[in-house]
């Protein structure tokens, strides 16, 4: 039993989910909060840390009250590959474009599974670039390159 909670997962979770609202909610008191009818910049981030905040109030009160399992072991290479395409993917998408930074973005990713598929992976990266190209760029208008600097455009 862990001496925190009777429910680690649960307890960890929620803090997080309250770490994260409050950094959010914090964050939107610089921005226009408007009113339900007119909604300002900060509207739907305020409403939105809110509800996070209340579902990690929530867990972590069920961590104390149902019992579970204990946390098993980090799968550290699949968080750092996560994490680093992430940081990859934002570092190169002006430069690169999409055309490059989301492809890697998926492949880098997918190889922390442990079921990692080269064909799987670069299938779904040509699919995920195409939707997000005609998607955000086409369709919403997101300025972002489809192909960046780094090639000449």
């Amino acid at each position: 039993m862990n001496p925190i909670a009777r429910n680690a997962k649960d307890f960890w979770t929620g803090v997080i989910y309250l770490f994260v609202g409050s950094g959010a909610f914090i964050l939107s008191r610089d921005y226009g909060m408007g009113t339900a009818v007119k909604m300002g910049p900060a509207y739907f981030p305020t409403l939105l840390s809110l509800l996070l905040m209340v579902i990690g109030i929530i867990s972590v009160i069920r961590s104390f009250l149902k019992s579970g399992t204990p946390i098993g072991v980090v799968a550290w290479k699949g968080l750092l590959l996560i994490v680093a395409s992430t940081l990859l993917f934002g570092m190169i998408v002006r430069g690169a474009g999409l055309i490059l930074a989301l492809p890697l973005l998926v492949i880098v990713s997918a190889l922390a599974s442990t079921r990692f598929s080269w064909k799987t992976s670069l299938l779904e990266a040509a699919g995920i670039t195409v939707f997000c190209i005609l998607v955000f760029l086409k369709g919403l208008g997101v300025p972002l390159p489809i192909l960046g600097s780094w090639f000449g455009n």
